[in-house]
């Protein structure tokens, strides 16, 4: 039986978490420490239909992605896209009282405004749970001012200049987020080191060990997966750390395999090709020569 919530607008959430119904259809910052869940769930599992961006602390459970459980005790900054599955153990256990903001907005606030679109590019909403943003007590006072001038805002009687006033400042927090996310991966360098080396262990199995024949060139999803982190994540720390982003470094990786079976084996291109998981050596000798300024066999005429 699915026992999935599926929450098509923001008055449903309101309803669930047990809280007055929301003072704008479209966007609402919910003060977390009010919002009461169900007490005879001990898992939710749920989907909503619009973007919410989360300011927590002490939250009464352990959010869940693959099998890796992530607390929030510190204050942290989530961001979570329409349709994203989401999954909360809850902890009744837990003694002190969660408190931080939840501001949920729906897609049709941002009708034919420049977020409507821009909103999808930015990588962080597309983040797991367990790569949320970690503040600083002054970075978190910056949010929350925001949060509360977003509130005052949709509160206040509305004009025309409502829509666009709400807009600027959530433009304006989701640069904030974006400074403050690249300050993360900047300050966290032994742990993003600690995962470029796991990347690139991945990336040698699958050339070292035949599974390019079985599987095919991995995807950047197959990577992020067997690494346990989102896809845009893991492109975000490559880009910071690198300059190149994942597919970059996969297509690196192959260069490089290909260009060691080009210099040392009498393998005909199109086996080469072959064993990169390539249907058609073209494709292969198109990549190459993007890639080198060479095409194979004039590659390989140099060390003959």
């Amino acid at each position: 039986m699915d026992n999935t919530f599926r929450f098509n607008s923001i008055a449903e959430f309101h309803s669930f978490c047990q809280l007055p119904g929301p003072d704008h259809p479209l966007i609402s910052l919910i003060d977390y420490s009010k919002v009461n869940y169900p007490n005879d769930i001990a898992e939710l599992k749920w989907i909503q239909n619009f973007y919410s961006i989360g300011l927590k602390r002490n939250i009464q459970g352990r959010f869940n992605y693959g099998q890796q459980p992530y607390d929030f005790n510190a204050g942290v900054l989530c961001f979570i896209s329409p349709l994203q599955f989401l999954r909360l153990e809850i902890q009744t256990e837990i003694e002190v009282q969660p408190s931080g903001w939840l501001l949920l907005i729906h897609p049709d606030f941002l009708w034919n405004t420049p977020l409507a679109s821009k909103l999808k590019s930015y990588d962080f909403f597309q983040y797991a749970v367990n790569e949320a943003l970690f503040l600083s007590d002054k970075e978190e006072s910056v949010i929350v001012d925001i949060l509360k001038n977003i509130e005052k805002e949709y509160q206040s009687n509305i004009d025309r200049f409502s829509q666009d006033v709400i807009i600027a400042q959530l433009s304006l927090m989701l640069t904030y987020a974006e400074r403050f996310y690249e300050r993360q991966f900047i300050t966290r360098k032994k742990s993003g080191h600690e995962l470029l080396e796991r990347f690139e262990k991945v990336l040698d199995e699958y050339f070292e060990t035949g599974k390019l024949l079985e599987e095919g060139i991995p995807t950047v999803t197959t990577i992020a997966q067997k690494l346990n982190i989102s896809p845009n994540y893991l492109g975000t720390l490559l880009r910071l750390q690198t300059m190149f982003n994942t597919q970059q470094h996969i297509q690196r990786k192959m260069i490089d395999y290909a260009k060691e079976r080009l210099s040392s084996t009498q393998l005909t291109v199109s086996e080469i090709a072959y064993e990169l998981g390539f249907s058609h050596s073209q494709s292969f000798s198109k990549l190459f020569k993007q890639k080198t300024n060479q095409s194979p066999l004039e590659f390989r005429a140099a060390f003959q």
